[in-house]
């Protein structure tokens, strides 16, 4: 089963890595050309390290199909950076969209929390017409060693629908170079989910860093509502989004792995 009701837990070792939350909008261009001041001040207090970036855009490519295609170079976008003061909690602001991720996830009640205040100054400030997406982004990162499971097949640990190869009695883990599963599939009238499961290493990017040898398993849930979310709407169009992500997840894990991750 994809899904599960079992009730939901508080894990003393969940395995999330990163929680990220955007919400796009139709594009104000007022926010590419001009500093966002009145929205720093707003959330200056819990955000108060500032940073501006400009983004690559993705090139526009117009003609397909006739006999003179062409790639036009689309201008940088601008995204405002604004940080907590400890670094865990970052604000990104474009023209198109407002997220928020941290690195360090205490749970959905202090999460939404963050994003309570932020969330209305924007919509205040800006008076968006209405989000066309709003997405919530979960990425688990399971290790083994972590949570003292040794070599624990990940059979025995995720379940067969996103471990489905491995779950063959004629094959091991380590006769495996990639063993990846990619879904994509309807939550509701409205909702969706992507998701990316299976084993991999994590790489360092760091000149030099030494490279972490564990395989581990990936879970990556990406669940979007889309349509035209009335701003008035879009915190408990996160609230849904949040259930649907708790029945996937509750669903994929396993009870041995429940009781390592000691749920409370």
């Amino acid at each position: 089963m994809l899904f599960s009701n079992q009730p939901r837990a508080h894990y003393a070792h969940a395995p999330i890595h990163e929680v990220i939350c955007q919400l796009r909008f139709p594009t104000i261009l007022a926010i590419n050309n001009v500093e966002p001041a009145d929205f720093q001040e707003a959330v200056r207090e819990a955000f108060p390290q500032y940073a501006r970036r400009q983004d690559v855009a993705a090139p526009k490519i117009s003609g397909l199909g006739g006999s003179d295609p062409h790639v036009e170079q689309q201008p940088p976008v601008t995204n405002y950076h604004f940080l907590s003061a400890d670094g865990r909690w970052k604000l990104n602001l474009t023209r198109d969209f407002i997220a928020l991720s941290t690195l360090t996830y205490p749970g959905w009640e202090e999460f939404a929390h963050h994003l309570d205040k932020p969330l209305a100054s924007f919509i205040k400030i800006y008076q968006p017409a209405y989000f066309q997406r709003v997405g919530l982004r979960y990425v688990n990162i399971i290790s083994r060693s972590a949570l003292g499971l040794g070599k624990t097949p990940w059979a025995e640990l995720i379940a067969p629908a996103y471990t489905g190869p491995l779950q063959e009695p004629d094959v091991t883990e380590e006769n495996f170079l990639s063993c990846g599963c990619d879904l994509l599939f309807k939550l509701d009238s409205s909702c969706q989910s992507k998701i990316h499961a299976g084993p991999g290493r994590l790489q360092s990017s760091a000149p030099n860093a030494p490279q972490d040898p564990e395989m581990k398993f990936i879970f990556d849930m990406d669940l979007s509502m889309g349509g035209n979310t009335p701003c008035t709407l879009s915190a408990g169009a996160l609230e849904t989004l949040h259930a649907h992500a708790t029945r996937i997840f509750e669903g994929a894990v396993s009870q041995r792995l429940r009781s390592a991750m000691e749920g409370v």
